[in-house]
């Protein structure tokens, strides 16, 4: 195949005058030019100006996410400071049981602490809400009373939960 390719060149090669020769040579040579120039060239050079254009913004868009990271930081760091207290952590802790599947029979505030009345809970619900309530509205249990039911895992409780002290 190649072979009969080659012949087939050699043959119509040879039939050309030199002056056809030499307008095909400079011809194939303008031709390779000009897609190069159209297929590699024109497209990266239009590339560069679109990237040199639009670095600005991004720029300006990188130095805006920085702040806000930075603002972000700032407002974690403050948020875990405070946790809250007496009135809004009863209502904090009644909606997070709620949200847990747990009906609290009595919530009330009692000095500092709120104090958690359950009856017929799940335990390992009970544990699991408290892990939460613990990390959300940094609180710690001052007091507990757990009386075991008939039912597997199930619970009476009764506990008190107060802001947690940082040590």
């Amino acid at each position: 195949m190649k072979a009969e390719l080659l012949n087939a060149w050699v043959g119509f090669w040879e039939a050309r005058t030199a002056r056809e020769k030499g307008l095909l040579t400079w011809g194939s040579a303008v031709l390779a030019v000009v897609i190069v120039w159209s297929v590699l060239w024109a497209p990266a050079q239009e590339g560069r100006a679109r990237l040199r254009e639009s670095i600005p913004g991004l720029q300006r868009q990188l130095s805006q996410m920085t702040a806000q990271a930075n603002e972000a930081r700032t407002l974690s760091a403050a948020a875990q400071g405070a946790a809250p207290t007496g009135g809004a952590l009863k209502d904090a802790l009644t909606a997070s049981l709620n949200d847990h599947g747990l009906a609290p029979t009595q919530v009330q505030v009692l000095g500092n602490a709120v104090q958690i009345q359950l009856k017929n809970a799940s335990f390992p619900t009970w544990t699991q809400w408290l892990d939460d309530a613990r990390r959300q509205f940094k609180v710690q249990v001052s007091e507990a009373h757990v009386t075991g039911l008939k039912a597997d895992g199930q619970v009476d409780l009764t506990a008190s939960l107060q802001p947690a002290t940082i040590k």
